[in-house]
C-alpha cells in the first residue's frame, strides 16, 4: 500500500483553476466545435463577410454565442499562460512583472473583443 499523500494546494485559487480549466475546456470544445461547424462546413466561405456577420449580431443569441465563446477562450488560455508563468519564471521580481503584464493585455482584450460584440450595430445597408 502507497502512503504517499497528495501536497495541499497554496490557495484555493489553484483548485478553482484547476476546476475552471476541466469546465471551460470542456465548455470551449463544444461552443468552438459549433463555431466551426456553423462558419466552415455549414457555410462556404464566399458568403461569409460583413453583411453574413451582421444578419448573425442581429438575434441576442448569436451574440450571446460569440461572447462566451470569448470569454471562456480569452479566460482559459490566460490562465493557461499564468500557470506556465508560475512554474518556468524562478526570479520572483520577473514572475511579478510577467503576470502584470499578463493581466494588464487579458484586461484590454476582453474589454475589447466584449465592446465590438456588445455596441456593434450594422450599417444601414443591412
Amino acid at each position: 500500500m502507497n502512503s504517499t499523500r497528495w501536497a495541499r494546494p497554496e490557495s484555493l485559487l489553484e483548485v478553482y483553476s484547476w476546476i475552471f480549466m476541466r469546465v471551460s475546456g470542456l465548455a470551449l470544445v463544444v461552443f468552438a466545435l459549433g463555431h466551426l461547424a456553423i462558419m466552415h462546413l455549414l457555410n462556404n466561405v464566399d458568403i461569409i463577410n460583413y453583411d453574413f456577420v451582421a444578419q448573425r449580431f442581429i438575434t441576442p443569441f448569436w451574440r450571446t454565442y460569440d461572447f462566451i465563446l470569448l470569454w471562456l477562450a480569452l479566460v482559459h488560455g490566460l490562465n493557461g499562460v499564468r500557470i506556465m508563468i508560475d512554474d518556468y519564471l524562478i526570479g520572483r521580481g520577473w514572475r511579478t512583472l510577467a503576470l502584470s503584464v499578463l493581466a494588464v493585455v487579458g484586461i484590454v482584450f476582453l474589454c475589447l473583443g466584449s465592446m465590438v460584440i456588445v455596441t456593434f450595430q450594422p450599417a444601414a445597408g443591412v
